[in-house]
């Protein structure tokens, strides 16, 4: 045994498996122990990456996170269980990797990630891993790490699809480089808007943890460049390249972003003001309504499969991309409410049926959720 090694006796067990691959060895077991990787996210990304890397011994992780644990999270974040339901994701995620190796040290960073922090707490770190599921996040993750010079991989899931790359601006492209510019939020539906397989995370989480691994040890191809496609439907993986954008805002030959900017801002995401618009309508106003006699026609714009999950009394399913199609079935001097899971695709038909000349039609804030959580408390939600 080489007594001038950084790992114990208990550690050159534990990774043996590595040790005797020529890609790893000791040498690479050790620099693993001494490297430092920060997983913003402790959801369904995050679950996967933390607990491979926690697991191939890499010695500092950081994670990041605000949010508590919810039961409709265990279908896909494996770091949680149901013991641990309304506990912070981070407590259940220290107790979870504690359990699989006790030999690393874990930083719990608890909050949101934002431009105030940001600075302070990359630093620490060798490699950011995107475990997040919003844009803004997202963005922010990628500025800091083109500033700060660090490796950024990056993993998005939806429904059965997923997408992997490493973003390092001194290897290739950067974030904005592929994009430029958000979409309109109204057109990005979350998991809980769209759904996700919930073995999916656990691929391309699996696949960014691999990435980790071949950054620290210098091995491999890493997919600078390079943008992995995955299809789980049909088990196809798919790649295509992404190159550098001499024009990028941020990393091209004439910058233009210099600095962190309004994240929220940029991405167009409504500033949480308690406003409400001429043209929502509140669940306690839909009851009054009902209650009334004076019950609008309801409009249910979700899919089938939801439909069937649970609905409003009286309401009428056309799913939103049905809405043109059957736009002729309503009428534009009737009261029209529409409603979807949460707000967000109702928000997209009322704008639809308002260039149409629908001018009584109102969205349903908080959508069948806010119904479940405030109306009917026996309605199932998901």
């Amino acid at each position: 045994m080489n007594t001038n090694s950084i790992l114990t006796r208990d550690e050159i067990l534990r990774y043996s498996r590595h040790l005797i691959l020529p890609e790893v060895g000791m040498s690479g077991q050790e620099r693993l122990k001494s490297s430092r990787v920060l997983i913003v996210g402790a959801g369904g990304l995050g679950s996967p990456v933390a607990m491979y890397l926690a697991a191939a011994g890499v010695g500092t992780l950081g994670l990041v996170d605000f949010d508590t644990v919810d039961i409709s999270n265990l279908q896909r974040q494996i770091l949680h269980s149901e013991s641990r339901v309304g506990q912070s994701k981070l407590e259940s995620a220290r107790e979870r990797l504690q359990e699989i190796n006790s030999h690393i040290q874990l930083n719990l960073h608890q909050g949101k990630l934002t431009s105030s922090n940001v600075k302070n707490i990359f630093q620490e770190y060798d490699i950011i891993i995107d475990g997040t599921d919003n844009f803004p996040t997202r963005y922010l993750i990628n500025d800091a790490s083109v500033f700060m010079g660090k490796p950024f991989i990056y993993g998005s899931i939806y429904r059965f699809s997923g997408q992997v790359t490493v973003f390092d601006v001194s290897r290739g492209p950067c974030y904005r480089c592929v994009y430029p510019e958000p979409p309109p939020p109204e057109l990005v539906p979350s998991c809980a808007e769209g759904g996700v397989l919930g073995v999916l995370p656990g691929i391309i989480g699996t696949l960014q943890a691999i990435e980790a691994i071949k950054i620290l040890l210098e091995i491999g191809d890493p997919l600078y460049g390079r943008l992995l496609m995955v299809d789980a439907l049909s088990m196809k993986f798919h790649e295509i390249a992404i190159p550098p954008n001499p024009g990028c805002p941020l990393c091209g030959e004439t910058p233009t972003i210099n600095e962190f900017i309004d994240y929220e801002e940029f991405c167009g995401v409504p500033q949480t003001d308690n406003e409400q618009h001429e043209d929502e309508m509140t669940v306690h106003e839909l009851r009054q309504l009902i209650d009334s006699g004076k019950q609008p026609t309801i409009i249910d714009v979700r899919e089938p499969v939801e439909f069937e999950i649970c609905r409003i009394p009286g309401a009428t399913l056309i799913p939103l991309n049905e809405l043109p199609a059957m736009i002729h079935q309503l009428h534009t001097a009737e009261d029209i409410v529409v409603y979807c899971h949460v707000g967000i695709r109702s928000r997209r038909a009322v704008n639809f049926l308002r260039e149409m000349g629908f001018t009584r039609v109102k969205n349903l804030s908080g959508g069948i959720h806010a119904w479940a959580t405030q109306i009917d408390p026996d309605m199932p939600v998901y």
